[in-house]
């Protein structure tokens, strides 16, 4: 398993001022491998999309459910109240490279999108399945972001979108493919020359 400790240490490598971020991913050259067995193939429908369709956020501990956990990993300095909402604490957004100090501008991003994955072949999933996906902390699928990062990228894959933090490129493409090669989802080929070159920055 991977320890918090490992976590932080190697987004601090590529990200900067990290504290305790999601599971640290595959190496890259482990990743390539990974993004090699994936099924490449167009895109599926968006029809009957809804992120009703994947619970979120489920309980995990207590009073706090998965975004609460996330925001307490990801966080500096973070302190709960009895409904585990934070009262104190600061998140740093690897995406844009930057603090933030209020819990209300923080998004907690879905690595590989809900809708993305609805038309990589989550839409064939049990709904059981589906809260897996989107409340997993198992593995890097979720991350304390500026909500105005997270609004940018929308359901977007790294073909269409990429973090304005290019030193982060590394770790996010080798985050994606880890979500993707553990749910066995498919990808565009404009994504996977996307990711391949993503994987050269590292």
């Amino acid at each position: 398993m991977t320890t918090v400790a490992a976590a932080a240490t190697a987004w601090v490598l590529s990200a900067g001022p990290a504290m305790a971020y999601p599971p640290t991913p595959p190496s890259a050259s482990t990743a390539a491998s990974q993004l090699a067995t994936l099924t490449v193939k167009s895109e599926g429908s968006s029809d009957g999309y809804s992120r009703d369709k994947f619970p979120h956020w489920i309980t995990q501990s207590g009073t706090c459910d998965t975004r609460d956990e996330v925001l307490k990993r990801d966080g500096s300095g973070v302190t709960v109240d009895s409904q585990c909402e934070p009262t104190a604490g600061r998140w740093y957004s690897v995406y844009d490279a930057t603090w933030v100090n209020d819990d209300s501008d923080v998004d907690i991003d879905h690595i590989v999108p809900l809708a993305e994955a609805w038309r990589s072949g989550a839409s064939s999933w049990t709904q059981s399945r589906r809260q897996q996906f989107a409340n997993d902390l198992t593995i890097s699928q979720l991350i304390a972001v500026t909500a105005s990062s997270n609004r940018s990228k929308g359901d977007k894959d790294p073909a269409e979108w990429k973090p304005t933090n290019t030193s982060v490129h590394c770790i996010y493409a080798r985050e994606w493919i880890w979500v993707k090669y553990t749910y066995k989802l498919s990808l565009q080929s404009a994504e996977k020359t996307a990711l391949t070159q993503m994987l050269g920055t590292c």
